[in-house]
């Protein structure tokens, strides 16, 4: 059953996850693609929050790293209590079947066809030893979760996309991971039928306390999610941060924040650059209790002779 209670407040809470100045290199024989430059990122147990970036912003491998389906080049990455950077192949595997799910934005790489939906969900339980009553019965109650209980007998041909990927959230919290993580699963939906997966992702969040990541290109996406990560050009730019302050009588706040990694390098938001027109420099200037950061001033040029006295 889905018995993952919210983890309980502490004074100084440890993140969950812990990533701090990774890197992801390729290489080929005549090509190398630096996908993560020293990225640093934090992420607390329980939270649901979303990382968003263009194409080759290195989102999508940062999602591989933290599934164990890849493996960083350098700097030190920890899930709970494991680091993904040692851990052995044997323990790997283990890892991606029990302390981790993963969810596809393809809804073909989520399920077996030819199975029905009742069926895809058991099958993570039953590799990792659960008899077939134990797995019917979660696979019964997770259903019932994602909102699909009168859908158990029907094989993902017979389901929407959006009834799909509900489905492929079952299978992928079939073993109670701690951690759920999912890329761009809302991409080949329409708008109203996202609506409806981000609700189920923010139900189990809430019910069960797992903590979710989830990538994505659509920035509608920070109205859904507690706190919203931009990352560009392989590392973490800025963060935007939804919260709750009843006792100042100002209900939901929104605040962003430029993130500083462990090298004190930060980075502008694109769109400020563009506002302000920031070019290579940027003028600094130190106050009490903040930095003003300011576009470059333009060169002084000499006044013509003809106005000079």
């Amino acid at each position: 059953m889905l018995t993952r209670a919210p983890a309980a407040p502490t004074t100084v809470e440890a993140p969950y996850i812990h990533c701090e100045d990774l890197f992801k290199i390729y290489k080929t024989e005549e090509l190398e693609v630096v996908a993560l430059r020293g990225l640093d990122l934090q992420v607390r147990q329980g939270e649901m929050m979303a990382i968003i970036g263009a194409s080759g912003s290195g989102k999508s491998t940062l999602l591989n790293i933290l599934a164990g389906l890849d493996q960083p080049s350098a700097g030190k990455i920890h899930v709970g209590e494991r680091d993904l950077l040692t851990t052995t192949q044997e323990d790997l595997v283990r890892y991606r079947r029990t302390e981790v799910g993963f969810v596809w934005q393809q809804t073909g790489r989520n399920l077996i066809p030819y199975l029905s939906a009742q069926q895809n969900i058991e099958v993570p339980m039953i590799l990792e030893g659960a008899t077939r009553r134990q797995a019917h019965a979660r696979a019964s109650y997770l259903l019932e979760a994602v909102g699909l209980p009168d859908k158990a007998k029907n094989r993902p041909e017979q389901l929407s996309g959006g009834e799909q990927q509900r489905v492929a959230i079952g299978v992928a919290l079939a073993n109670d991971p701690p951690l759920l993580l999912a890329d761009e699963p809302t991409g080949e939906l329409d708008s109203a039928t996202a609506d409806q997966v981000f609700g189920v992702f923010r139900e189990l969040n809430e019910g069960t306390g797992v903590t979710i990541v989830i990538v994505t290109h659509d920035r509608a996406i920070t109205q859904r999610v507690d706190r919203v990560v931009a990352m560009r050009d392989g590392r973490t730019s800025s963060e935007i941060v939804r919260h709750v302050q009843f006792a100042r009588g100002r209900g939901e706040v929104v605040e962003e924040y430029a993130v500083v990694d462990s090298s004190g390098r930060l980075q502008i938001p694109r769109d400020m650059v563009e506002q302000l027109q920031i070019g290579r420099r940027a003028r600094l200037e130190l106050s009490d209790d903040h930095v003003e950061v300011r576009p470059e001033a333009p060169p002084e040029r000499d006044e013509p002779r003809w106005r000079r006295r």
